[in-house]
């Protein structure tokens, strides 16, 4: 398979493209560093970096960002970094994304335990979590050519444990061997419109 990972050299993405790329061709794009670089919050580089690349299988997007903040301290803007970056980022990757597919390729989104379990701190990040499930289970009942389109929804991860524990007290770290199996669910299986959790 040819599968392009965006985000593929963060925490999560550099373990899932190493799994990946033991039997698939492996692209790696990202805002500083990769094959290609990309800003999803910005549809004319995603158009770019699609053109560039040519036909693909399979697209993982395991970025974008959101505003970390107590509620009384978020402005307007604070949330539109969210919306803009990790939730239209996100659905713009399966919209301009599905053009350059094989038939019955995937696409997998990325979320987080938020979306379902919010901790302080995080009403921007979890309602664009939220936001990308209700947008994944309806686009997988339109989007043609027999596209699979799906989102891994992942707890705090064994490697980001020591930077965010103090967020998610009592949280069980969830192991990388978890989260790699994660993503290859999404991309070898066959599920469609699904919410792939994993919370510890």
């Amino acid at each position: 398979m040819r599968i392009l990972i965006i985000g593929g050299k963060g925490t999560i993405g550099k373990k899932v493209a190493a799994h990946f790329a033991d039997t698939d061709e492996v692209i790696i794009a990202g805002r500083t560093s990769g094959d290609i670089i990309v800003d999803i919050a910005d549809s004319g580089s995603l158009k770019s970096m699609f053109e560039s690349i040519g036909t693909l299988d399979a697209i993982l997007c395991i970025a974008g960002e959101a505003k970390w903040a107590a509620f009384n301290d978020l402005t307007e803007e604070d949330y539109y970094i969210g919306l803009k970056s990790k939730l239209m980022g996100q659905v713009n990757v399966v919209r301009i994304g599905q053009h350059y597919l094989n038939p019955k390729g995937s696409i997998t989104l990325s979320t987080g335990i938020l979306a379902d379990d919010p901790v302080i701190k995080t009403t921007s990040a979890a309602m664009v979590n939220g936001g990308i499930h209700s947008f994944v289970r309806a686009v997988a009942l339109e989007i043609e050519n027999e596209i699979r389109v799906n989102v891994v929804s992942l707890g705090m991860v064994e490697d980001a444990y020591q930077k965010y524990k103090d967020y998610f007290p009592g949280h069980n770290p969830v192991p990388m061997s978890k989260v790699v199996n994660a993503y290859v669910r999404s991309v070898k299986g066959k599920d469609n419109g699904a919410i792939i959790r994993f919370y510890e």
